[in-house]
């Protein structure tokens, strides 16, 4: 019998039962979080730590925390945000290390997606009342200010190399979706104007502007003068962080971003856009022999990347609950209802338990690691639900 995915009691079960095995599992009491992990809690590589999962681990444990009441959860957030403030920060360089491996740094590019999940982490330590957040969410702000904005643009570059003389060649919409939901989590925490301004005009150019030589559609990768490559790692089409294609999750990604700026600003534009991108995602994406969605699109709208990401239904559930709240319309609650049923069997295994990353179309599990290098930690579904926690009550 499936649970009630619309139930909150659901919902902050599963939040629970992920925070805990992370509380069990991620601590390692040198400083900073284990983020490569198998199913039975056993650490792989424990003495690499990479940026993104060092900041998403310390915003998961601080809202968890929060909205538990739990002290021992704000205990490991503040465990993590003084080892991203004291080991991955390098004061000389005025930069954050983009991967560590015990005390040594072995990446140290620049990249405006790592800021943006700094800007997050810091919002979040201003919610629970870290003492010296909201100076550092600025100084991480005017950080992204001063080596990526461009002004006539409206949008971040996208990297530096690491005494950043360089600026890549490469814009991408990534780092610039994850920078503007790290503007509107700074709003929210401290409600001072420019984060929404700058996530309102982010979210413009993006899914506007840039969208007017894509059907309205969210493509990846640009040059420099932000027109759009279709060529871009055509070739590499299963690249981590910058695959070639039209990319379901990150329509729907923006669709509850939309809905989220929705809040806080009256734009006409908002909700219709927002349901634009979430109604193509599901009606060219959805496999309808396995269930899920797809990871990738090819232009002419054939699929190019079959497999399923973790990431890509949680943060469509979220999509799809926010519209629903925000629209009334019955359509997203059964959009929804097969984005969780699906995850549940498959993801989950239909038990609370971490998810797995990545499913090959059919269904068998493509990585043995549940917590995996590069990011791939239960930032998305916690935060998902968590989400829907937050439209529900609303």
């Amino acid at each position: 019998m499936l649970p009630v995915f619309r139930s909150s009691q659901f919902l902050q079960q599963h939040v629970l039962a992920l925070s805990e095995f992370y509380q069990e599992h991620a601590i390692d009491p040198s400083g900073g979080y284990f983020q490569a992990l198998l199913p039975s809690g056993e650490a792989q590589h424990d003495s690499v730590k990479q940026l993104v999962s060092s900041t998403r681990l310390a915003y998961i444990f601080a809202h968890v925390g929060l909205r538990e009441q739990n002290k021992a959860f704000l205990d490991l957030a503040e465990h993590g945000f003084s080892y991203v403030e004291n080991h991955h920060f390098d004061p000389q360089r005025q930069a954050y290390n983009w991967l560590i491996d015990g005390d040594c740094p072995i990446e140290q590019t620049n990249y405006c997606y790592g800021l943006a999940f700094v800007m997050l982490m810091y919002s979040a330590a201003v919610k629970v009342g870290r003492s010296s957040a909201k100076q550092q969410l600025a100084a991480t702000f005017e950080l992204m200010e001063q080596r990526f904005w461009q002004q006539e643009w409206g949008l971040y570059a996208d990297e530096a190399s690491a005494d950043w003389q360089t600026v890549s060649d490469y814009r991408g919409q990534n780092a610039n979706m994850h920078a503007c939901e790290a503007m509107i989590a700074a709003y929210e925490a401290t409600q001072e104007s420019r984060y929404l301004h700058r996530a309102i005009t982010i979210a413009q150019n993006i899914c506007l502007r840039q969208c007017y030589s894509t059907d309205g559609l969210v493509w990846e990768h640009y040059n420099p003068q932000w027109q759009v490559d279709w060529e871009f790692n055509r070739n590499d089409p299963k690249n981590l962080y910058r695959p070639w294609g039209f990319q379901p999750g990150h329509q729907t990604e923006w669709t509850k971003l939309l809905v989220m700026l929705s809040r806080h600003h009256s734009a006409d534009w908002l909700l219709p856009c927002a349901e634009k991108l979430f109604t193509y995602a599901m009606e060219k994406a959805w496999d309808h022999q396995y269930g899920g969605l797809y990871y990738g699109l090819a232009p002419d709208g054939s699929v190019c990347d079959d497999e399923k990401y973790f990431w890509v239904q949680a943060e469509s559930f979220a999509a799809a609950a926010l519209l629903a709240t925000a629209t009334g319309k019955q359509a997203y609650w059964t959009a929804y209802d097969s984005l969780w049923k699906y995850s549940w069997q498959q993801f989950c295994e239909a038990k609370h338990q971490p998810w797995w990353r990545v499913l090959s179309r059919e269904g068998e599990v493509m990585d043995p690691l549940i917590a995996s290098p590069g990011a791939k930690i239960d930032y998305h579904t916690i935060g998902a639900c968590l989400e829907v926690l937050r439209a529900m009550q609303a």
